[in-house]
């Protein structure tokens, strides 16, 4: 097939978006906004847990696109699986359900958390590596996965890693103008991952929505680092010799963050689909973040 006839003509649609509060739905909402109908719903206006209201909502939208980002995150899940239980993988199934009995496609959501990161230095996951969660939240996540592959043939399953873009106050999002401030911060050296910049990863999933492939895609900018490395690299962006960055970061071990839920120590993704298909490798790390610290001076 020709790489035109492989891609979607880009027609205005209907999408209704759940988790829209985050940073991937706040993100997709506004992106998708300048071109199509978007009802972007957060928790207050959707409960995903809920069948028979997420039954009626989709009912009534009849979208032709559905976006799941609601989420319950790693540490609250660990403390409340329950709830981590009806969010991540009830949730998705009554929206895949919804999604199905209105011929709706299904974008949801997933996490590098599906593996559990042995040994430190192998290779990136693939879709062919057989999920192992090391916590609640990447054992629901994983569940949702196969919730939402079951309910709704139309679905993609988007598995990512440390997103980080504007509007969140998390380490990656804030890690650069809190050094350019002068402002200490801790970081792991011991946790290595995949990076995945919001806006980068937008732009694939619009380009794997195009292609009307379903399955699992792994979404995220290309090679590996360490928290430490990640801030490292920040500090030097925003125009900070190694003199000046070593006395503010604090290098610390996992071990040391006191965090309620195991972390998997090493991550890195590959996407077989998305080479299948001939999309080229998203670009590195870096330079993601480099385009990054440069719009959010």
């Amino acid at each position: 097939m020709s790489a035109a006839r492989r891609f979607k003509v880009v027609v205005r649609m209907k999408v209704l978006i759940t988790g829209a509060a985050g940073l991937v739905g706040n993100h997709f909402s506004q992106r998708l906004a300048c071109e199509h109908e978007v009802l972007a719903l957060k928790h207050a206006d959707l409960d995903v847990t809920d069948r028979e209201t997420v039954n009626r909502c989709v009912l009534d939208v009849h979208p032709s696109l559905l976006i799941n980002c609601a989420v319950i995150q790693v540490d609250e899940s660990e403390q409340n699986p329950t709830k981590a239980q009806a969010v991540n993988v009830e949730g998705p199934r009554f929206l895949a359900e919804a999604a199905n009995r209105v011929g709706a496609e299904i974008i949801h959501f997933s996490t590098q958390y599906a593996f559990d990161g042995e040994p430190v230095g192998r290779a990136p996951y693939t879709i062919q590596d057989r999920p192992r969660s090391v916590n609640v939240y990447g054992r629901t996540k994983v569940a949702g996965e196969r919730a939402v592959v079951e309910s709704c043939a139309r679905s993609y399953i988007i598995r990512t890693s440390w997103v980080y873009g504007s509007g969140k106050n998390s380490f990656l999002c804030t890690v650069h103008n809190d050094l350019r401030a002068g402002k200490r911060v801790r970081t792991i050296v011991d946790i290595w991952s995949s990076t995945t910049y919001v806006e980068d990863l937008i732009d694939r999933v619009l380009k794997i929505h195009g292609t009307c492939r379903y399955g699992t895609y792994h979404v995220v900018n290309e090679n590996v680092c360490s928290y430490y490395e990640f801030a490292l690299e920040a500090g030097r962006l925003v125009g900070l010799s190694r003199d000046r960055l070593d006395p503010l970061i604090e290098r610390v071990k996992e071990s040391e963050m006191s965090r309620i839920a195991a972390r998997p120590r090493y991550t890195p993704l590959r996407c077989l689909l998305s080479e299948q298909l001939g999309l080229p490798p998203m670009r590195d790390w870096r330079a993601a973040l480099a385009e990054y610290v440069s719009v959010s001076k």
